[in-house]
């Protein structure tokens, strides 16, 4: 990924793995979701709460080019690829410690009110987003 917005660092835990050692294919997901959570967070942007609403999914893909296992070091890179009127998608890569893309896919969020109806996402959380 050229140009990411957010770069987040970690290392797989135990619990995210199977009995073989592999990390879980889900898990993907926790990873990128804790990356993206701190870059709304570090915009200012609230990720959920029962009376302001949040950012539900409506779509994710994944593709897996690598394994992680236990211990291993990753990068989760993140950016926008477009922001709707209520909607926000994102390109994701997930690489190992030699910097080699493991997974990769999208993201799709809708802003939602607390009954989980669309929301038009707020002229202050799109400058945030930009």
């Amino acid at each position: 990924m050229e140009n990411p917005l957010h770069r987040q660092t970690g290392e797989i835990a135990f619990g995210d793995t199977d009995a073989s050692g592999w990390m879980h294919f889900p898990n993907i997901f926790k990873y990128v979701e804790a990356a993206e959570h701190a870059f709304l967070r570090s915009r200012g942007i609230l990720v959920f709460d029962r009376e302001e609403g949040g950012w539900p999914r409506i779509k994710v893909s994944c593709e897996y080019k690598r394994p992680f296992r236990c211990g291993d070091k990753y990068e989760v890179l993140l950016a926008i690829s477009g922001i709707g009127g209520a909607s926000l998608s994102w390109n994701f890569e997930m690489c190992n410690a030699a910097g080699e893309i493991a997974a990769f896919g999208i993201m799709v969020n809708v802003r939602v009110d607390q009954n989980g109806r669309p929301k038009m996402i707020s002229a202050s959380e799109r400058a945030s987003l930009a």
